[in-house]
């Protein structure tokens, strides 16, 4: 189940903060399919009052929330906000060169 706060930031984000409970579930549903996605690519530290991860999934939920014309451009925003996350050495458990 997604984090309050983090929840309540992304349905703002959206302009969505007066949805029905239904479409709630479902946002709160991406909030965790973003936070699993970045877990799959390597990403460890996923701290949700980190404003990166945060940013990162905002993007992931624009993107595939009712998705509009802006899909392709949002959808190369959160990809390369997890590349980025995936390469720094404090999102992840790789080890130092």
């Amino acid at each position: 189940m997604a984090d309050n706060d983090l929840l309540s930031k992304v349905t703002v984000a959206l302009r969505r903060s007066d949805m029905p409970e239904e479409l709630t579930q479902e946002m709160s549903d991406l909030v965790d399919a973003a936070l699993a996605d970045l877990k799959q690519a390597g990403v460890s530290n996923l701290d949700t009052q980190d404003p990166l991860i945060r940013r990162a999934v905002i993007t992931y939920c624009r993107a595939n929330f009712w998705p509009t014309g802006d899909y392709d451009k949002l959808k190369a925003s959160y990809d390369e906000q997890k590349a980025q996350l995936r390469m720094t050495t404090n999102y992840t458990d790789w080890p130092d060169a």
